[in-house]
């Protein structure tokens, strides 16, 4: 049995399979039988093709979905254990999501967004200072629609930041940008690693992403086939688009 350690995110064993063959269903296995660790402070890039179980994998780590089997452990949390409530209360506390497609609501501004996301915790940080962060400090009253993609990847990290969450998760997020807004959006993801020792998880199908990474994980067919600790990353303004 792996030792738990309370400074990583552990997977044993992870197998996910939708359908039911008892039901007449065709079963898919999206993850067969996966193992991992994280640091707590990495920044990972998870990559892979479409259709690898990046996607299941990222519904895992963030609570979304339980595994069929396997263990999930959160710095020492048992997810994997964890009811519908449960997970809904994980989520909420524990993880920060980013979104290819930002997922802003248009009739609030800038600083609404973060606040309304900021509302529904205790513990969450102060919007105006987590939107100087990312670089808004003068586009606060500006609607989704008055906002650049680059400008509005920035509201959703804000929204994900000011719950001040154990792991951010971002979801192809540069997948809508051009390549000079997508370095920007890396290089404050790569910032909130370093210098808030955050962890952060990138998944993406794009190789020249991964160079910044301090792990790369690589997914194909359900499975890990690498998982990779990167001795010297590069930073985001050196990647070959």
């Amino acid at each position: 049995m792996q030792e738990i350690n309370k400074n990583q995110i552990i997977g044993i064993n992870i197998t996910k399979v939708y359908g039911n063959k008892k039901k007449n269903e065709a079963e898919i296995v999206a993850l067969d039988n996966v193992s991992f660790s994280i640091n707590k402070g990495e920044l990972v890039v998870i990559l892979g093709p479409s259709g690898a179980g990046k996607s299941t994998l990222i519904n895992i780590l963030g609570g979304m979905e339980n595994s069929t089997s396997g263990k999930y452990y959160f710095f020492g949390d048992d997810v994997s254990e964890k009811n519908e409530k449960e997970l809904a209360d994980f989520r909420k506390n524990k993880i920060g999501f980013i979104f290819q497609f930002y997922n802003l609501i248009q009739s609030l501004n800038a600083y609404e967004n973060v606040y309304l996301a900021a509302s529904l915790l205790s513990s969450s940080l102060d919007s105006n200072q987590i939107l100087d962060l990312v670089g808004l400090k003068d586009r606060k009253k500006n609607f989704p629609s008055q906002l650049s993609g680059g400008e509005q990847q920035r509201v959703a990290i804000a929204r994900a930041l000011v719950k001040n969450p154990d792991l951010l998760l971002a979801d192809e997020p540069t997948g809508a940008l051009d390549s000079k807004t997508g370095s920007q959006i890396l290089d404050l993801l790569y910032k909130i690693t370093k210098e808030n020792n955050k962890t952060v998880i990138i998944v993406t199908h794009n190789k020249a992403i991964s160079v910044i990474a301090d792990r790369i994980i690589m997914v194909s067919d359900g499975k890990i086939i690498e998982n990779i600790t990167v001795s010297n990353p590069k930073k985001p303004q050196d990647i070959e688009w």
